[in-house]
């Protein structure tokens, strides 16, 4: 099967973590909105956000076949069993999912902290607000999460460096990119934190590493991070 994977053609963004599944699990597929010609580019996007039955709210969302399907976490749902990335048990995709959740609470907060008041204004016109909001973020939320999930890491006995153990997940590849971004967004914050976190140093690592992710690193299909998507890098609000 084809996949067909629809997200705004210029940013990482939320697609990138659908993108990072699908190059790990060498499937074969098409980035829409980034190809030209009949049927592909934004447009085609926007036409399948209009339809009537049973339209995604908004990109990112994949075509299986005659499934259309919305939302981050529900498309490596999909995608996870059926490409060797979540457990084969109930409980074990029950909770890389529940982990997946976590990463898109935290990537909310992290977009929020250069748009705190509303998405629709510029950053120019809520800077005071969001010097206030990274600086929370930066020293309560930040460690409160990767504290959670190095103490997932914590957990695993020696030799399984990924959050299920010795075999890799999509919730894996998730948190990849969560500390790619935050690395980008906040690179002083970071590198203080650093030390303190050194499971989750080497599962990024550890992912990095891999042959396909790194061919796509490597790749022209990885997008930079830029100043359009979630992870923004403004110094002021990486200050101490």
């Amino acid at each position: 099967m084809q996949y067909r994977l629809y997200y705004w053609p210029g940013i990482q963004g939320r697609g990138e973590f659908v993108r990072l599944a699908l190059e790990e699990a060498g499937a074969d597929y098409v980035d829409v909105a980034r190809e030209s010609g009949p049927g592909s580019g934004v447009r085609a996007m926007l036409r399948l956000l209009a339809r009537k039955d049973r339209p995604p709210f908004a990109p990112p969302f994949l075509q299986a076949g005659r499934l259309l399907i919305g939302q981050t976490a529900n498309i490596l749902l999909f995608l996870g069993p059926r490409h060797a990335l979540a457990p084969r048990s109930e409980t074990g995709r029950l909770w890389v999912h529940q982990l997946q959740l976590t990463i898109a609470d935290i990537v909310v907060e992290a977009h929020d902290t250069h748009h705190p008041l509303a998405v629709g204004l510029y950053y120019e016109q809520q800077k005071r607000q969001a010097k206030r909001r990274a600086a929370d973020f930066r020293t309560a939320r930040l460690p409160k999460y990767l504290g959670y999930f190095e103490r997932v890491l914590e957990g695993r006995p020696p030799g399984q460096p990924y959050l299920t153990g010795a075999r890799l997940t999509y919730a894996d590849l998730s948190l990849f990119q969560l500390l790619a971004g935050l690395h980008y967004a906040f690179p002083r914050a970071m590198s203080r934190l650093r030390r303190r976190y050194r499971r989750l140093a080497r599962l990024a690592h550890s992912v990095a590493q891999r042959p396909r992710i790194a061919a796509y690193l490597a790749s022209a299909r990885r997008i930079p991070f830029n100043e359009d998507g979630i992870f923004r890098y403004y110094p002021e609000l990486d200050a101490r």
